[in-house]
């Protein structure tokens, strides 16, 4: 006897079961299944939510939720990410931005106000977020990026070069600032800063590139190889940003001080000391 064939369930019927299955593995899994179905159907969630959600669900949908369901990124499996007013590539080479980053450009953005710097450094690039999203947010600025990752460093030309930035542009591969020479108006940087020992969720721990993650027992090696760094990169009345981790305001902001550095700090929006302000 011929089996009878499956009937697809309905798109809404497909995104209520897998946000039952994501939840074991999401904090968002509504959200996630809304992003994955949006991404099947090649539309906007924006779209999706407001679309006749009757029709069959996309057989591309299932393999979709089967890779989140094993623990990989959402931003990963679509391939991009949305970061300030930018939206990025972004892959297993790269670390996945993060809103609580964006406190870095609001930082710069209350120095330099709608002027802006003329030249931006961002050390430890990835993707490009943080330059990036500087040189859109100032059209005259332009900027460097360094990283030690030549795979990195391909997925942040690739975003520069989709945003219409290429131009204004430098990608570099480097250890931090050792091998530059003058100075910079902006200094950005979200270095590793996390503890080797830190027990992190399976969607970072699994995926995400652990040299962009890990920095020593304390999570503070990296800051001890940028301090000595900065003043001599950073333009007389420029400033450096750096992304900290939680409690590590004052042990990664005496490093700073320590090479003749003066140091404030600004929250993200939940409240946390995120962004160490570096001048001379």
């Amino acid at each position: 006897m011929q089996a009878e064939p499956q009937v697809a369930l309905r798109i809404r019927d497909a995104i209520a079961e897998a946000a039952r299955r994501l939840s074991a593995v999401s904090d968002t899994p509504r959200l996630d299944a809304e992003l994955l179905m949006a991404h099947a159907l090649g539309i906007e969630r924006d779209w999706l939510l407001l679309s006749d959600r009757d029709g069959p669900a996309p057989a591309a949908f299932g393999p979709l939720i089967a890779r989140r369901e094993a623990g990989e990124p959402v931003a990963y499996i679509l391939g991009r990410r949305a970061f300030w007013t930018i939206e990025l590539e972004v892959g297993p080479a790269v670390l996945i931005p993060r809103p609580d980053s964006e406190t870095l450009v609001e930082a710069a953005l209350a120095h330099f106000g709608v002027d802006g710097p003329r030249t931006v450094l961002d050390l430890g690039t990835g993707s490009g977020a943080l330059l990036l999203a500087a040189l859109d947010q100032w059209p005259s600025a332009r900027g460097v990026g360094v990283d030690r990752s030549p795979d990195a460093l391909e997925v942040a030309r690739r975003n520069a070069e989709r945003l219409g930035l290429a131009g204004r542009t430098e990608f570099r591969l480097g250890d931090w600032g050792e091998a530059l020479a003058g100075t910079f108006d902006l200094i950005l940087c979200n270095p590793p800063y996390v503890e080797e020992a830190a027990d992190l969720p399976r969607t970072v721990a699994d995926w995400e590139p652990h040299q962009a993650l890990f920095a020593g027992p304390d999570g503070l090696d990296a800051y001890r190889r940028l301090a000595p760094q900065v003043g001599r990169l950073l333009a007389p009345e420029g400033i450096a940003c750096f992304e900290i981790g939680a409690g590590q305001e004052a042990s990664a902001g005496a490093l700073f001080e320590a090479a003749g550095l003066s140091v404030s700090s600004r929250r993200d929006l939940g409240g946390h000391v995120r962004c160490l302000v570096v001048r001379h």
